[in-house]
């Protein structure tokens, strides 16, 4: 298990790197996180959902992502209620007293699929969830050291040293952590160190003199573009290269709502030269394209978002989720008692599309293929709701499940609504949609012919050899070794 001293510290991307690491070696490997918090989902060839951090962990290992790798996924609301999502499918939302109190039904659903992957593959690596010391809830702890310690599996502890503190931190996590508990911490991990490590002196010295657990490993501070992003925590916009003259920038403006969630959607832009990603609070500076995922739940109307979609604003086509002539309807079994209020808002007045009554509006997960801009596309739909298009002219997609057609967009304009995530993965697709926006905007733009998916394996593969450079990783194989089998 790879616990952290709290969230954002690292703890995604060492699991990730280390299923790739193993993988390298020929070893079957699966990630595991058995509660995970976070916006950021995708859904599996089996139709559920699960954390994009899961997701991503198995791309590393090279196996198909599964419910298995994480059973309970938490997806916040408002501030003090999250929707419940338990082996794939919403159980409902509840409040936070609420979910303490429903946590014990849900430890042997954790056992289950944490046992039933350690009887499929080599290794399991299990990923924690926040600070495995939080004193108020461990009694009810399903995602950290409890699991540890119930399936007899041994833990490292990453700390985060760019924040400050980090010696603090690991030695504090450690000495509130109940005896059992303690016992499975085997070796510390300090991550993102900018600069020689020699300067940490005798530090980790002084720290195993204290509490009798050795740093395994310091890894330096990777630069460029990380990983997918887990949630909000880690919001940043992926860095760019604008090395195309500044006239023919294309210039994407992510519109930052409260509680954005798949904001990842955007970070295959990072492969195209001339595109400009930033996260902002208000459209209104933008000129070329703005993207916003509209209709999440909990979400209160930002100044100046209607403002930016007024008819005859100087402004940039317009990409959405749920926006504009995509009107989502109230909500079934989650807990939402009223209808999307931003796309009633931005939505023009307008007749039902024609020739939408064969086309369905799936509920829940499911994946899709289609055809955009005369390019193939592949993705993935997370409805909790039902959703119809008002005007403009209609996106269809088939379900790969079942082959059935399902409403997943419409055009109308410069507006582009969309209910499908992961678009921008489609390498020719994503060339051809800036295309398209680049002319709108009055500029030139040339896709890189670059892969996506070759450019993120080379990011695993990088983390990987970091890794391997900076990690005792003959300890973690003893670690390993010593895990008792699946009960």
């Amino acid at each position: 298990m790879v616990c952290g001293t709290g969230s954002d510290v690292g703890k995604t991307t060492v699991v990730a790197g280390l299923c790739r690491l193993l993988a390298r070696r020929g070893v079957r490997v699966a990630p595991f996180k058995a509660q995970n918090m976070a916006l950021n989902s995708v859904v599996t060839d089996g139709g559920h959902e699960i954390g994009r951090a899961q997701a991503l962990q198995a791309a590393a290992a090279r196996v198909p992502a599964e419910v298995e790798m994480n059973p309970v996924l938490l997806k916040p609301t408002s501030e003090r209620t999250a929707q419940v999502v338990v082996r794939g499918h919403a159980v409902g939302v509840m409040g936070a007293v609420e979910y303490h109190n429903f946590k014990p039904r849900l430890f042997e659903v954790v056992l289950d699929a944490l046992a039933d992957l350690r009887a499929r593959y080599d290794v399991v690596l299990l990923e924690g969830a926040g600070s495995p010391a939080e004193i108020n809830l461990l009694e009810h702890d399903i995602a950290n050291l409890r699991v540890a310690s119930a399936a007899g599996i041994d833990a490292v502890l990453v700390g985060d040293i760019d924040r400050g503190g980090v010696f603090a931190s690991l030695y504090g996590t450690v000495a509130l952590l109940p005896e059992p508990q303690r016992a499975r911490v085997r070796g510390f991990v300090i991550n993102k160190l900018r600069g020689d490590p020699a300067l940490l002196g005798d530090g980790s010295a002084q720290l195993e003199a204290r509490c009798g657990i050795p740093t395994v490993g310091v890894l330096p501070w990777v630069e460029g573009p990380g990983l997918d992003a887990e949630d909000s925590l880690a919001l940043r916009a992926p860095a760019s290269d604008v090395s195309v003259p500044l006239a023919e920038v294309l210039d994407v403006a992510v519109v930052t709502l409260p509680r954005i969630a798949n904001f990842t959607d955007v970070d295959p832009l990072v492969v195209e030269p001339g595109v400009r990603v930033r996260f902002v609070h208000d459209p209104a500076g933008s000129e070329t394209l703005t993207w916003c995922r509209a209709g999440q739940q909990g979400h209160r109307r930002r100044p100046g978002l209607a403002a930016s979609a007024r008819p005859g604003r100087r402004a940039g086509p317009h990409l959405g989720r749920r926006a504009r002539h995509l009107r989502r309807l109230p909500d079934v079994g989650t807990g939402a008692r009223r209808p999307d209020r931003v796309g009633r808002r931005l939505r023009r007045r307008a007749r039902p599309a024609a020739g939408l009554d064969p086309i369905r509006s799936r509920e829940g997960a499911a994946t899709v293929s289609g055809n955009r801009v005369g390019c193939p596309i592949d993705g993935y739909q997370i409805h909790h709701g039902r959703v119809h298009a008002e005007g403009g002219e209609p996106f269809v997609a088939l379900d790969r499940s079942g082959g059935e057609p399902v409403l997943d967009g419409v055009q109308s304009g410069r507006w582009y609504g969309t209910t499908v995530h992961g678009l921008f993965e489609a390498d020719r697709f994503r060339g051809a949609f800036l295309a398209r926006v680049a002319a709108q905007a009055g500029k030139r733009f040339v896709a890189s012919g670059v892969s996506y998916e070759t450019h993120r394996q080379a990011r695993i593969d990088h983390l990987a050899d970091v890794l391997d450079a900076h990690l005792d990783v003959s300890a973690l194989d003893a670690f390993i070794a010593g895990a008792r089998p699946p009960r």
